[in-house]
């Protein structure tokens, strides 16, 4: 993610006294983080890229069975904030649900204040949970031969930075709720991590994923390898991202988006500002994303989003994400950050509505979302509807 120091989200837990590894620092998981023991060795029965045949990791912008999110559980996490980050999540729930089916995830003891913050179009889910980033602890969902199965990348609180507990189990938990068929993998990974333009082309930043953090000894061709079994893509544009700088170790989904195949938004710092390492993180992607083909061998646009004017923002803190691009497209809707400078906002919205004309542009304030080190797409996941 795009943010200036370190997460509000490891901070808050450092402090709970969770057992937090300190950012920065060489954090592995344990061995049941690291590795799936059901999780094959290596590809079977791959075609000649690596890929299963008929498997297929969809586009956002395709049609959706609902959208899942998680009910702020704790203030250990979110300490005075509590109130105010689920004031956030509901009014995402609420504008989602009002166009598509939401599924909110919800810790048992609180449903009754989730559903009345969230209103009756929300659907609860009471199932042990640690905190709000659906985005990473939901399953990745592909298609294979006509059916939705998902993808468990053994979340590990992004390579062991945070307590995970409950959120190591919410893929398994959504899953077996639906009936939906579970694809082990023996990498570590998060659903942030990676952006599909549905045609077989994955973005995915090299510094989440190929990580002592996540993945120990594998290589970048291995991680690739793998990806390309569990996910059925046949084509990993790698972006070399940041490492130790956020807690995710900075996930795509805050710096290259696909608005459609063959066009990438990609996130451009505000004007006059000095340069640091996610601007320089920018100019690397737009360098590699300017070389780059898809997996069908198109060219790629690319449409650079500038981000608000910092003066201006409404919210604050120094892991504050101020990227336009953690938006989330549902079936009726786009779903964009509110930050508070009108010019930028406008220009944004405008962007959107150019590439994504048949769908309502909604913008929407998360603040204190934004304080912790995330947005509206780190806090959603979309289930295709197969």
């Amino acid at each position: 993610m795009s943010l200036s120091a370190l997460s509000r989200r490891s901070v808050l837990r450092s402090l709970a006294g969770a057992g937090v590894v300190a950012l920065g620092a060489t954090a592995c998981s344990g061995p049941a983080d690291a590795a799936d023991p059901d999780a094959p060795a290596g590809p079977a029965q791959t075609g000649p890229s690596g890929a299963i045949p008929g498997r297929r990791l969809g586009a956002e912008w395709e049609k959706h069975a609902r959208t899942f999110m998680v009910w702020p559980a704790s203030a250990d996490v979110w300490g005075g904030q509590l109130d105010a980050v689920r004031q956030d999540i509901a009014s995402v729930a609420r504008a989602i649900g009002s166009r598509e089916p939401v599924v909110l995830l919800v810790r048992p003891g609180q449903e009754a204040s989730a559903q009345n913050a969230c209103g009756s179009d929300v659907e609860l889910f009471p199932t042990p949970v640690d905190d709000l980033w659906a985005r990473d602890t939901a399953p990745v969902f592909v298609e294979e031969a006509g059916k939705v199965k998902g993808v468990d990348f053994n979340f590990s609180g992004w390579g062991g930075k945070q307590q995970h507990a409950n959120d190591a189990g919410v893929a398994r938990a959504i899953l077996a709720e639906y009936g939906i068929d579970r694809i082990p993998t023996p990498i570590v990974a998060e659903g942030g991590s990676f952006e599909s333009d549905g045609q077989g082309t994955l973005l995915v930043t090299e510094s989440s994923v190929v990580n002592d953090n996540r993945n120990p000894g594998r290589s970048r061709d291995q991680v690739e390898e793998e990806l390309r079994r569990a996910l059925g893509v046949t084509k990993v544009i790698w972006l070399a991202g940041v490492r130790g700088k956020d807690i995710t170790d900075a996930h795509v989904d805050c710096l290259a988006r696909f608005a459609a195949p063959g066009v990438v938004f990609l996130d451009q710092a505000f004007p006059g500002t000095p340069a640091d390492v996610w601007s320089r993180s920018a100019d690397q992607a737009r360098s590699v994303l300017a070389g780059a083909t898809d997996a069908t061998g198109r060219k790629l646009t690319v449409i650079e989003i500038p981000q608000p004017d910092p003066d201006r923002i409404t919210g604050r803190g120094d892991a504050f994400v101020s990227s336009y691009l953690n938006f989330y497209v549902s079936d009726k809707g786009v779903y964009l950050p509110l930050f508070g400078d009108p010019k930028a906002d406008e220009h944004a919205q405008a962007l959107m509505k150019d590439h994504f004309p048949n769908r309502e542009i909604v913008p929407i304030q998360i603040d204190t979302i934004a304080s912790g080190g995330g947005g509206i797409h780190c806090s959603t996941h979309d289930q295709p509807a197969g």
